[in-house]
This record gives C-alpha cells, structure tokens and sequence, in this order.
C-alpha cells in the first residue's frame, strides 16, 4: 500500500500554499474581520518567538518571522482590506511594504502609519482563553503601546474572536484537499495494522509507533505528536498499566497518529484485532464495543449544529448517549493549520461537564474537526471485562451538515 504525500515537490507545494493564502487574505479575512467588529489588526512577532497566528499569514518559503516582523490589517468602508508590512525583506505581492528603514524608525512608522488611518477599534493578539490569540509578547505589547501613543492604546482590544475565526475557517480549495489527507491517514494504518508491519510473538507497540513515525518522516509529512500504540487483552484491561508491549495472537490494538501536509493536519485513531488460534473473526463482543462507539459518533455529530457552543453540543450528546445506555466519554477538537485547532472544545476527557472558555465558543460553517471520543463496554469473552474502544475521525462541517471526510472505522482491521 503506497503512502505517498498529495503534492510531493516543495516547490508546488509552496506555489500551492500561497495560491490559498492569497485567495484566504483576499474572500476570508475581510468577512472575519467585519465580524469581530475590529477595523485594524495588528500582529506583531520576533524572529524565534513567532506569534501563533503569524505563519499563517506569511507566504511560502517564510520559514520565521524575520528580526521583527510587524503585519498590518485596516478594513476600509467598502469591504476590502488593506494588507501592510513593516519589515525589512518584503513578502511579495500579498503585502504592501509601507517602511523604508533607511529614513524613518520601525516604530515611528507604525505611529505613522496608524495616524492616517485613525482605526475606532484596534485588535491586538492578546487573550486569556485560546493560546492562538495570545501571542503579543509582553515586551512587545509595551513597546506597541508606546508606539500607538494613549489616544490609540485606548482603543485596542482583544483579537480573539478574530483570530479563530482567521484559523478555524477553511477555503473550498483547502477543503477539496482534505478527504485525500484523511485518507493517506487510512492507508497508513491500514499498513501499519497488517502483517506488512506486524508479527505476532515478534513486533512490540514500539516497533510500530517508530514505523509509523519514520514512514510518515520518508512521505514528507510531518508528525504532530508522537503516535502511539496500545494493547487490551483479557486479564489486561485497560484500567490498569500494561504488563507487556509485545503483540500476541487475541490483543486488541489501539493507535493515534496526525500528520500535518500542506498546512492542514489530520488526527486519526483506529483498533485492531489479532486472531487467536483457530478464530477466523473477533470476538463477538469487540465488535458489539465497536459499534457502540460508532453509535456514539452518530449521536455527537447529530448535535454539532453551527451556532451551538461546544458545551452545548457536549451536554446534548453525552445525555442522549447515556439515555442509551453507552458509557462515552467525549473529547472532540477542531483541526486545521494545527492538530489540537482553533475553534470550539467539545469536553475534554477529565472535563465532561463542560469546558468553560474554549467550550463557549461556537460551532461555524466551513471548518474541519476531530471527532474524538471512547466508549466502554463489557465484553463477555473476555470474562466481562470492560473494554475501550477509543475512535477518532475527521469531519467537515459545511452548509449547516457535517460528514466524514473520508469515511470511518466500522471493522476492525483483523491481523
């Protein structure tokens, strides 16, 4: 099974990056910005000490911001944005470079250059609730105040609401690429759940963990977290620490893995079964527990409703789950230029009651999420010990109706 990247030059991948970038600061951000309400951005970043949000905004092959990096955004009455730069180097044609630093001081042109448009309402990158908003640096938030002077450093406000909405919301061409993300994530476990990668008696979880890092490291994309790879098995459930990691006949097995390519992350988590001497399927019951975690999907996804807040859609499908009968536990998340993305929390495993903050922030249209949960069931092979089927797929949510992006795991993979 071929795990090749989408687009593999560099080349085209940057050309590709930068078409979308392009047309995102042209159709995205004046609608974002006309939202929050906030008529000028400003998003100041060190090199090195890059502000989350300003990658996003610089086009390909811009690796840092350079020395110190100043982006400006002014929304004018018509609806368009004027997009300026005060650095040194320049960015092509996405931005209009506005500082000579041969006749006048970076600062004192940001002083300048906010006299002439007289902004009413001033985002800057601060924000006590989502880390992607918060990153205005102290030193950098002093000296922008003294450069704004206190007519101007009045009128700043937080740039929360539209910063999210700049990473959350995600392009129909970007949005055309990501069911084949999704499903280079398929085949990469697929491959790594099959006797192409795994002997039982012989592989250890760790064997396929660093598989999955190194095939993913020689496809060009780039691992997002560490994958993993866990084992149930009868007499070794998933309540207490394991006692082996060396894969035998009858183990059930569990993996996580994301990959970042093109700018755009996945997030995947799927089981599979290793037959025991003389079985020709799983168990019974480990199919019954997967698809009760399926049924769990089905009813969070029938609550993820744009305009609800992830609490609400937690609170919702957590008491239509349980009025079923399930056990889930659900810790859903956006994706999109990062794994754990902007956008709304939909609980998190050690806060099922609701996630004050991240948990209060609404459900949009064109935005992409990791549909993260588990459910326990009792699984009467295995002596009625509870098992854990712990399920991640990745959803697009648009026109009011949210799907799979490239399907989900209803069988297990059978080794």
């Amino acid at each position: 099974m071929t795990i090749s990247p989408v687009v593999s030059s560099l080349r085209a991948q940057a050309e590709l990056q930068n078409e979308w970038l392009a047309e995102r600061l042209t159709t995205l951000l004046p609608e974002i910005m006309a939202r929050s309400g906030i008529d000028f951005w400003i998003v100041v970043a060190r090199e090195y000490n890059e502000d989350p949000v300003i990658m996003t905004l610089l086009p390909a092959p811009a690796m840092n911001a350079r020395r110190r990096t100043i982006l400006i955004f002014a929304h004018r009455a018509d609806g368009t944005v004027d997009r300026l730069t005060l650095d040194r180097y320049g960015y092509g044609d996405l931005y209009t470079q506005v500082w000579n630093p041969d006749h006048e001081a970076q600062d004192a042109c940001l002083t300048r250059i906010v006299g002439e448009y007289n902004p009413q309402r001033i985002g800057i990158n601060v924000s006590p609730t989502f880390a992607f908003a918060d990153g205005l640096s102290h030193a950098e938030y002093e000296r922008l105040l003294i450069a704004l002077g206190p007519t101007y450093a009045e009128r700043c406000v937080h740039a929360e609401s539209l910063v999210i909405g700049w990473l959350e919301r995600r392009i129909p061409a970007e949005l055309a690429v990501y069911p084949e993300l999704v499903a280079l994530g398929h085949r990469l476990i697929a491959t790594a759940f099959s006797r192409t990668v795994i002997t039982p008696g012989v592989t250890t979880t760790d064997d396929v963990v660093w598989w999955l890092r190194q095939t993913m490291h020689e496809a060009g994309l780039r691992a997002w977290f560490q994958p993993t790879v866990s084992i149930q098995a009868r007499g070794m459930p998933f309540t207490e620490p394991p006692t082996r990691n060396r894969i035998l006949p009858g183990d059930l097995l569990h993996c996580d893995v994301g990959f970042c390519h093109l700018g755009l992350c996945t997030d995947q988590q799927q089981h599979a079964y290793v037959l025991a001497r003389g079985e020709t399927s799983p168990p019974d019951g480990l199919v019954s527990a997967l698809a009760r975690a399926n049924q769990v999907q089905d009813l969070l996804l029938a609550e993820m409703q744009v305009g609800r807040t992830g609490n609400q859609v937690l609170a919702l499908a957590r008491a239509r789950a349980l009025q079923a009968g399930l056990q889930p536990s659900i810790y859903s998340h956006p994706l999109g230029y990062h794994g754990h993305a902007a956008g709304p929390t939909i609980g998190l495993w050690d806060m099922q009651e609701g996630v004050p903050g991240a948990g209060d922030y609404p459900l949009y249209n064109d935005t992409v999420y990791a549909i993260e949960l588990n459910s326990v069931t009792a699984v009467p092979e295995w002596d009625d010990q509870p098992v854990r089927i712990a399920l991640e797929e990745d959803a697009v949510l648009a026109g009011g109706k949210i799907e799979w992006l490239h399907g989900r795991q209803t069988r297990l993979h059978i080794i």
